[in-house]
């Protein structure tokens, strides 16, 4: 069938079809380095990177370029509260970025432009604009007056006529369908940075620089442009409202988001105090692999509660595909193979990859996954399976490493980990709670560990062991 994937703009399943065959042009909202990204934002990033790694699975040369916002309401606050130059202040965060994304195993983008860098190519922008009459000035600051473009509103599904005439805002942030004219250039005010320019001295309007930035790196028109569903509106709109009425032609294709990450059933807050950022995980001795597998393993386009109990599992789930892994490289078994586990593997490997086709349904990929971890320790256990049996897995093993981003490890669940899973078996059967004991002793056994109860205790061994 090919790749087909959900555009917001349409709101259905497309076919993917780029503008050049063979290559993706793909813009990704990055981060404003006001602060620490969290792990709602990294749910984003990690899912888009997961789309670069599907793309160039499939054959094709992925351009991605992802912006940072080093200037905005919310950065110019935070320095000036921190008594710090701008630059000076995003940096850390910017410096912060690239550290968690190296954690995480995200590839990097072809650009990473920041905002700052690019003021040029927002003057010019705001100057086309001016030109073909969709701005007007009011104190200094240029506004877009969005009832010149009549297609406002397609994105989000917002009707502009409800608040829009001559209603302006200045904050780069406001409330959900509320459309008003929107800042472009921001008149030059005490305290704040500013750039002197053709327009006046002053700084642009956060919505403008993404247009400005995407244009310039990958064309008036590209293939996929992608975030949090939070940015659709305003950020995205706007996005599509001054590219397109400058520049006379679509600006994006296909428009792709991922939905909001949730704490324990509950918003991010700090008032809650449940935001969690990478950084602060990886200090209490989590896994970034198990927190990669988690925020893949829940489709992009449904919200992802986050728990620590769901990380627990995540781990658990990494230690079963670890120790296939490693039972698949201690296994000497004669060459040839058996046709059961042959079908097992193209069955896996074609049903995974049709889900990733699907929009990048990542929980069906994992269930065709996980049923071949089933189908090859119980082929491995009958003696069903040769040499090529098992360099098929591993392959299969390496498709999952490849497009999930997820290296699995050589030395399978750790031997403390098995001595804690098997004295709460024991304590289970002290109890009486045979169910707990069994459902102990069944889930190391799909992890590969066998386990003998003698007189002496219980003794257990890797299975090939």
């Amino acid at each position: 069938m090919g790749l087909r994937f959900y555009n917001t703009l349409t709101r259905q399943e497309e076919d993917f079809l780029p503008l050049r065959p063979g290559e993706v042009r793909l813009y990704t909202c990055g981060p404003t380095v006001y602060d620490y990204a969290h792990i709602g934002n990294f749910r984003t990033y990690l899912w888009e990177d997961l789309l670069r790694r599907h793309l160039e699975h499939r054959g094709f040369r992925v351009i991605q370029v992802m912006n940072l916002t080093d200037v905005d309401d919310k950065t110019i606050a935070n320095a000036r509260e921190a008594g710090l130059a701008l630059e000076e202040y995003t940096r850390r965060y910017i410096d912060a970025f690239f550290e968690d994304l190296d954690a995480l195993g995200i590839e990097r983008a072809e650009q990473y432009p920041r905002a700052t860098a690019h003021i040029p190519e927002m003057v010019r922008l705001v100057l086309r604009l001016r030109e073909k009459g969709h701005l007007y000035e009011s104190r200094g600051s240029l506004y877009f007056k969005i009832d010149t473009f009549p297609a406002y509103g397609r994105l989000a599904h917002v009707d502009p006529g409800t608040r829009a005439g001559h209603a302006r805002i200045d904050a780069d942030e406001y409330e959900k369908d509320d459309p008003r004219d929107f800042a472009v250039w921001k008149m030059r005010k005490d305290g704040e940075p500013y750039w002197d320019t053709e327009l006046g001295a002053g700084r642009p309007g956060w919505h403008l620089e993404c247009s400005a930035m995407s244009m310039k790196y990958l064309g008036e028109t590209f293939d996929i442009h992608t975030g949090g569903v939070d940015n659709i509106f305003p950020h995205h709109e706007n996005e599509i409202a001054q590219s397109e009425a400058a520049t006379g032609t679509t600006f994006v294709r296909y428009w792709m988001h991922a939905a909001h990450l949730i704490v324990d059933g509950e918003k991010m807050s700090k008032s809650r105090g449940n935001v969690h950022t990478v950084r602060d995980l990886r200090q209490r001795g989590f896994d970034s692999r198990a927190l990669r597998y988690l925020l893949l393993s829940v489709h992009y386009r449904k919200p992802l509660n986050f728990t620590f109990e769901g990380l627990a599992q995540s781990q658990a789930a990494l230690s079963r595909l670890d120790d296939l892994a490693f039972r698949l490289e201690r296994e000497d078994r004669p060459a040839g193979g058996h046709p059961e586990l042959r079908t097992a593997v193209e069955a896996a490997r074609a049903g995974m990859l049709e889900a990733l086709d699907a929009d990048l349904n990542t929980a069906g990929a994992l269930g065709h996954l996980f049923d071949l971890v089933r189908e090859a320790h119980s082929a491995l256990d009958a003696s069903r399976a040769g040499r090529e049996d098992l360099k098929a897995v591993r392959e299969t093993l390496a498709l999952f490493e490849a497009i999930f981003g997820i290296r699995l490890g050589q030395h399978g669940i750790l031997e403390a980990e098995i001595e804690a899973l098997i004295k709460r078996r024991v304590e289970a059967r002290a109890s009486r709670d045979f169910a707990q004991a069994d459902r102990i002793r069944d889930d190391l056994a799909q992890r590969g560990i066998v386990l003998e109860d003698t007189p002496q205790g219980v003794r257990w061994k890797r299975k090939g062991s």
